[in-house]
């Protein structure tokens, strides 16, 4: 039981770091246990892949309180009054469109991803390539537009770089703000829509899984993973989106390229040579 307890501490630790920071939690949440010979046991469950789900979900809604406010309130007076003037009714809508690629490719594809994709040398492949794209799209981009200068088509682009990030080692935070960069947007502009178009998916893989773990119920080990793996994976994560925020109003994200290409090499190293399967 303690043995498990520090696996869903640590594991809820480095989901609520790494989906936050451009590095790729899926990738993470995959080698981690890999390299440390965890295997089996309840954090390779359903139900503890909820559990970090509901940490994300508690990160992003704590971090955000005050804007989900304002932006429920100016949806809501936007369709009673018919109206987008508001500019956070426009950027709530923004949103709920951004989410939609991410949502019709999780439908589509989410099996195909974790059964042939979810591989040691897919997650170093990509920690590559996206921290190549990184480096070159933050080196180039005009960083002159805030979020509320987005338009339906830029967050379709954006939305559209959270659904590739279904594959494991692209990074979600990574792939939006990407684009958010390629679209002109600030470096904290595109992390703030990043971070806040992450919500409605987080919100829908929570309530999907959660069905199917109401069904088989949890017994007394299993909740006390789930609590522990949730409430690291909310503060943690709540201390890595104030953080990033902080370090991109004054510094790029070299340091975070370097990370994925140096971790990215290793990966693909040890799963060559057949240390890491």
């Amino acid at each position: 039981m303690a043995s498990d307890l520090v696996q869903a501490a640590t594991l809820g630790v480095v989901q609520g770091i790494t989906e936050f920071l451009p590095v790729s939690s899926t990738g993470h949440l995959i080698v981690v246990p890999a390299l440390l010979g965890w295997r089996d046991g309840v954090v390779n469950e359903l139900n503890f892949d909820v559990a970090l789900h509901v940490g994300t979900l508690i990160a992003v809604v704590g971090a955000f309180w005050r804007d989900w406010v304002d932006l429920a309130g100016a949806a809501w007076r936007s369709l009673r009054d018919r109206s987008l003037a508001e500019p956070e009714a426009r950027l709530a809508w923004l949103i709920a469109l951004g989410t939609v690629p991410a949502a019709l490719a999780g439908a589509l594809f989410q099996r195909q991803v974790e059964s042939v994709l979810r591989s040691p040398l897919v997650v170093g492949t990509m920690m590559v390539a996206v921290g190549l794209i990184l480096a070159v799209v933050d080196r180039l981009a005009r960083h002159e537009r805030d979020e509320l200068d987005l338009r339906p088509l830029d967050a379709l682009a954006i939305g559209i770089g959270q659904a590739l990030a279904l594959i494991p080692g692209t990074s979600r935070s990574g792939a939006t703000i990407a684009t958010g960069l390629a679209l002109g947007l600030t470096r904290p502009a595109a992390a703030r829509f990043s971070f806040l178009l992450s919500a409605p998916i987080t919100f829908g893989a929570v309530a999907k899984q959660s069905v199917d773990v109401a069904r088989h119920g949890l017994s007394s080990s299993e909740m006390a993973m789930f609590g522990v793996g949730a409430v690291t994976a909310g503060v943690s994560g709540i201390i890595a989106i104030r953080g990033l925020l902080h370090f991109l109003r004054s510094r790029g994200l070299m340091p975070f390229v370097i990370y994925r290409v140096i971790a990215g090499a290793l990966i693909i190293g040890l799963a060559a040579s057949g240390r890491l399967e």
